[in-house]
């Protein structure tokens, strides 16, 4: 699909248009945007997956009560939560959020192959969250991209404007809420079922659901600060840099004043750190593997034994298939015509490019793929560490030894 074709899931614009006009710029309301939705899970589905003890879940309620029983504007609970706790909630005024549901549902990880418009690698966790009449969770900001989908009921946006990083919030509870917020004129909105808001990263915004059962899907976006970006990499450049790598000031001149710190040392030392750092090969295989770690470490489980790679390449094709983990990530990069690097999960590892594309699309990994020098070992690998599994359910879901 060429770049310049109008998107119904963009109000009709393109990649191009959307990328070029919104993307981290300002917020987008497209109606209709998935005009035939239906929620991917119930509300009790939801709050099911709430109490499971490995699930990241909170419990967002407004004129809650803190642990002495003392009134307070907000109270933030984490999960695993239990039928009780549902039990004694209000008929209104809270809200539930799950995170990294497509980590468990094929049905919401689905969702996110209608964002390819954007890079795969960009793409972080849908969180869902359900409320009923009047839960929100108050006005705040968020420091990445979001799509915010409406699945079921209604919910009233009301956007701020960019907001700086400084502003005031209610202290003394686990959100960011903000304590001033001043909706901007014309951007207020009800949602209806299969309407989506973009809302790029700083800019204030607050929702509040407006009926039974609303539930919206937020499909949010990774980027890494500043700060993790300089620490990830300076970590994994010393990594391989060797002792004898040091500061050097053969050949200066006589101090003017044994104690200071002038400005030659400081160039030296300077144009050693840039030296190192400077180099965009490296930079690629970290970035890649930064942007491919999981969400969460354990959840990908690596095989007991390692899997027979003849055995493995004889069910591909008998007409096998395995699928992609979910939750596991894929990225990839062309080294030079016949090199690349496929980034799986945090790691980087070399193959073929025709074979690390098609590894890191939505293409299908059944015996195809065979045809690609070195894929059946590099198959076996991916399901040894967990990053590919069998089918769950088929008669294929067994070790192939």
């Amino acid at each position: 699909m060429s770049a310049d074709t109008p998107l119904p899931l963009l109000g009709g614009l393109s990649a191009a248009d959307f990328l070029g006009q919104y993307w981290q710029r300002k917020p987008l309301l497209i109606r209709g945007a998935f005009p035939d939705i239906e929620s991917p899970l119930s509300p009790d589905e939801l709050a099911g997956l709430a109490c499971e003890d490995r699930i990241e879940a909170r419990l967002v309620e407004e004129h809650g009560r803190d642990a002495k029983g003392n009134p307070q504007p907000w109270q933030v609970s984490h999960g695993p939560f239990d039928e009780a706790t549902f039990a004694r909630l209000p008929e209104r005024d809270w809200s539930l959020l799950v995170q990294a549901v497509d980590h468990y549902v094929p049905e919401v990880a689905e969702l996110l192959e209608t964002f390819s418009f954007l890079p795969r690698w960009r793409l972080d966790d849908i969180m869902i969250s359900y409320a009923p009449p009047g839960g929100s969770v108050g006005p705040h900001v968020d420091q990445y991209d979001v799509f915010l989908l409406q699945t079921g009921g209604q919910r009233h946006w009301q956007l701020g404007g960019a907001v700086d990083e400084e502003a005031p919030i209610i202290e003394g509870i686990d959100l960011r809420i903000l304590k001033h917020f001043e909706v901007t004129p014309g951007e207020d909105w009800v949602l209806e079922p299969g309407d989506m808001l973009y809302l790029p990263p700083g800019h204030a915004h607050h929702g509040v659901s407006q009926s039974e059962d609303c539930m919206t899907v937020s499909v949010g976006f990774r980027a890494l600060s500043a700060d993790e970006a300089v620490t990830s990499f300076a970590d994994y450049v010393g990594e391989t840099l060797p002792a004898s790598r040091r500061y050097s000031d053969a050949g200066m001149t006589p101090p003017v004043d044994a104690g200071e710190l002038n400005d030659e040392a400081l160039e030296r030392m300077r144009a050693l750190i840039l030296e190192t750092l400077d180099d965009p090969a490296q930079l690629a295989q970290w970035f890649g593997r930064v942007m491919t770690q999981p969400k969460y470490v354990d959840q990908l489980v690596p095989q007991e034994a390692p899997t027979p790679v003849e055995a493995l390449a004889a069910e591909l094709e008998a007409g096998a298939h395995l699928e992609r983990t979910l939750g596991s990530r894929f990225a990839w990069r062309a080294l030079n015509e016949t090199e690349a690097t496929l980034f799986v999960d945090g790691d980087g590892l070399p193959c073929t490019p025709s074979l690390a594309q098609a590894l890191a699309s939505n293409a299908p990994i059944d015996a195809e793929l065979l045809a690609h020098p070195g894929a059946a070992a590099l198959i076996a690998g991916l399901l040894d560490r967990g990053s590919l599994s069998w089918p769950a359910g088929d008669d294929d879901d067994e070790d192939p030894s």
